[in-house]
């Protein structure tokens, strides 16, 4: 029953908001990953966000899609925690906890054949802004150097419904998905290649700036 709700909610709500009220565009949808293992990198603006990347993936393909998102938020109470686990299908990241390993649930993803999404920004930020990544994902990419890593730059969703507010806005969107790459030499190494490919993708849109 879980697994029929997921594909209607996805079939029937997610993608007619996306590509009718929202007018999303996509490209570069060739490098998405077809299978996994993988880690899916994006910017961070909206709660939009990771509902726009489960979309770009067939249905078949949800079960193994894993957004990786805050346990203290997601799960605070039991009807969100509900509707992340199964609806979503969140791998929940306690950012409080103590552990020996803060990597090792990802890792554990990655070696059953996930494919992780990741925002190294952490927190949503303001809208059509970036942030400075979070040097996590390179530990993670270094934990599981023959995982591939793929770029992702989403812009409009923080005008669409930015943090804070529970109203949508029709505003128009684009997706730039860029070709993976993989963690090689030293985890500073991996963060100027995540932020320049970043940089770049952006750059393909030719966004003007928000007034």
């Amino acid at each position: 029953m879980t697994k029929v709700l997921r594909i209607a909610f996805f079939l029937l709500i997610v993608r007619p908001v996306l590509l009718i009220v929202l007018g999303m565009n996509v490209r570069g949808r060739e490098h998405l990953p077809r299978r996994g293992p993988a880690i899916v990198v994006a910017n961070h603006n909206s709660h939009l966000d990771t509902l726009t990347l489960l979309a770009l993936f067939p249905l078949r393909d949800l079960p193994r899609l894993r957004p990786v998102a805050a346990a203290d938020y997601f799960l605070q109470n039991k009807w969100l925690a509900w509707f992340a686990r199964n609806i979503i299908g969140i791998l929940p990241l306690d950012r409080g906890a103590m552990k020996k390993n803060p990597l090792a649930d990802m890792e554990a993803a990655l070696d059953k054949g996930e494919i992780l999404i990741l925002f190294p920004e952490g927190s949503r930020g303001q809208p059509e802004r970036r942030a400075e990544f979070k040097r996590g994902v390179a530990f993670l990419a270094k934990a599981r150097p023959a995982t591939p890593v793929y770029p992702v730059f989403m812009h409009g969703l923080g005008k669409a419904l930015p943090k804070g507010s529970f109203i949508l806005v029709p505003f128009n969107c684009d997706v730039i998905a860029g070709a993976p790459f993989h963690y090689t030499g030293s985890t500073e190494a991996f963060m100027e290649t995540l932020e320049s490919r970043m940089t770049a993708l952006a750059a393909k849109g030719h966004f003007q700036p928000w007034e």
